[in-house]
């Protein structure tokens, strides 16, 4: 295949879910074969649905999808692992990316997993593994297949920053197309060349050439020169408004000339730039904590002991630790070694090795949303956690969210995994935790919320454990212990 052939080629494509949510509107772009682009886009706009296009796993309802050659090789690294999969051990799961038995199948497992910074048993189920093992797995499954077009759907989330460095360099060296969905802006701008950017408003897809930073500085600076024209001719709109109010109620020939200025005017609207509205940054917010009992002694969490996972096996030291009301506690530790069992145990209430007062409210931000009902319409999953349910406290929380109307009336299962996140955040604002358990909290999250949350959580006064794989987020937050699993 032509080095600079087209690959991909959507010719004003349409897709809509229902009458409510449309995704693509006449849309058109293309890739050539060996580029390697970024999908923009905010939270919502359809950025998984548009990769399930390019598989065929989604048909357009408009338009026409070409891969060019037809037979060319598409493989996906899905954000999280397909129901079914989880039961298979990893020598299985490998399986199922080929049509045919791999007789060397143990052999490109093991080349792969050295791309991917892993090293895991075989027979092992795919469920026992950790959040960050089981996203090396996602992605490992997909480079395994050599793909033509390689699609790769937030490859960081769960990965430390070992994996995010492994992933990077083979990236930058890959040769064959690549597709990206991210939110982690410095991986991206390391090797991307290009950005398809997603109108969550227009649902059209715009196309820019360049590496990442340069793309989001040239789409700021275009929205600025638009808006600035915009308000131009709002001012000279208004302007001719106003003179053909006072001309109409002159009479005679001067009602012709204000008449002349009103279509003056609407011509101006007309002529107005379309600016495209750009990512919403949620609102400021704070996480009020529990209102504790005056006879309560301080000792949110008192550990006796800590375990971590090292060689396949479990390892306990003995510890004389105290978490206590306001402090903020980080867990630390290479992928795989039990960050995520701590803090499920923690979420719990109970266990072995540590100790929770039964009076403590827990707010837990789970990685994979599992303690999330998915049946639930959002606004149900939000009234729940709330002592009386406040309708206006509500909603005014969730639109800082950009949670709005039709959004919380849907089923959760509907949302995206970003949307996912900022309703987990909501329902942690809403809800009044004294203990807040965090396991990789930026997970799914759009780079411009970031910051915000980081605010929300230094400032958080009740008592924070916290499980981050990002270093820039970490160090927006005051941290008062650090764990570290790998010296256990």
């Amino acid at each position: 295949m032509a080095k600079d052939s087209v690959i991909i080629r959507f010719s004003e494509v349409s897709f809509e879910f229902g009458q409510d949510k449309h995704v693509l509107d006449e849309a058109s772009f293309s890739l050539r074969q060996g580029s390697r682009i970024t999908l923009m886009g905010q939270n919502g706009a359809g950025k998984s649905t548009l990769m399930k296009m390019i598989t065929g796993e989604i048909k357009p309802q408009g338009g026409e999808i070409h891969i060019t050659p037809r037979d060319a090789s598409i493989a996906i690294s899905r954000q999280v692992m397909p129901q079914g999969m989880a039961e298979l051990t990893v020598r299985d799961y490998f399986a199922t990316a080929f049509t045919e038995k791999k007789y060397n199948l143990d052999k490109l497992i093991a080349d792969v997993f050295e791309i991917v910074n892993v090293d895991l048993p075989l027979d092992k189920q795919v469920k026992n593994f950790s959040g960050g093992q089981q996203a090396r797995l996602l992605l490992a499954h997909a480079l395994i297949q050599d793909p033509d077009i390689l699609l790769l759907d937030e490859p960081t989330n769960n990965l430390d920053q070992a994996g995010i460095e492994h992933l990077t360099g083979f990236l930058m060296m890959y040769e064959k197309t690549v597709l990206v969905i991210s939110h982690d802006a410095d991986f991206l701008n390391a090797f991307s060349d290009g950005v398809l950017y997603l109108d969550i408003h227009t649902h059209k897809i715009e196309q820019y050439t360049g590496n990442y930073y340069d793309v989001v500085k040239e789409i700021e600076e275009r929205i600025a020169r638009e808006n600035l024209q915009n308000a131009r001719m709002q001012m000279q709109i208004k302007e001719k408004r106003s003179q053909a109010e006072v001309f109409a109620h002159k009479g005679g020939k001067l009602r012709a000339v204000a008449k002349r200025m009103r279509e003056s005017a609407e011509e101006a609207e007309e002529g107005m730039v379309s600016v495209r509205m750009e990512d919403k940054t949620i609102r400021e917010f704070d996480i009020p904590p529990q209102e504790m009992d005056i006879h309560f002694d301080g000792k949110v969490a008192t550990f006796t002991s800590v375990s971590a996972i090292k060689n396949s096996k479990q390892v306990q030291k003995p510890v004389d630790l105290v978490v206590r009301k306001c402090e903020h506690v980080l867990i630390s530790g290479p992928n795989g070694i039990g960050k995520s069992t701590l803090l499920e145990k923690l979420a719990a209430g109970s266990g072995e090795g540590f100790t929770i007062p039964k009076e403590v409210k827990i707010g837990y931000y789970k990685q994979d949303f599992s303690n999330i009902d998915f049946s639930q319409t959002g606004y149900d999953a939000l009234a729940a956690v709330m002592k009386e349910t406040d309708e206006h406290k509500l909603r005014s929380t969730a639109a800082g969210f950009l949670l709005e109307g039709k959004l919380l009336a849907q089923p959760i299962s509907a949302y995206s995994e970003g949307q996912k996140g900022l309703l987990a955040f909501c329902r942690l604002s809403l809800m009044r935790p004294g203990l807040l358990i965090l396991d990789e909290p930026t997970n799914h999250i759009n780079f411009r919320h970031l910051p915000v949350i980081a605010k929300a959580l230094d400032e958080f006064t009740g008592t924070m454990i916290m499980v981050s794989h990002i270093p820039d987020f970490v160090s927006q937050i005051k941290f008062n212990q650090i764990i570290d699993l790998e010296a256990v």
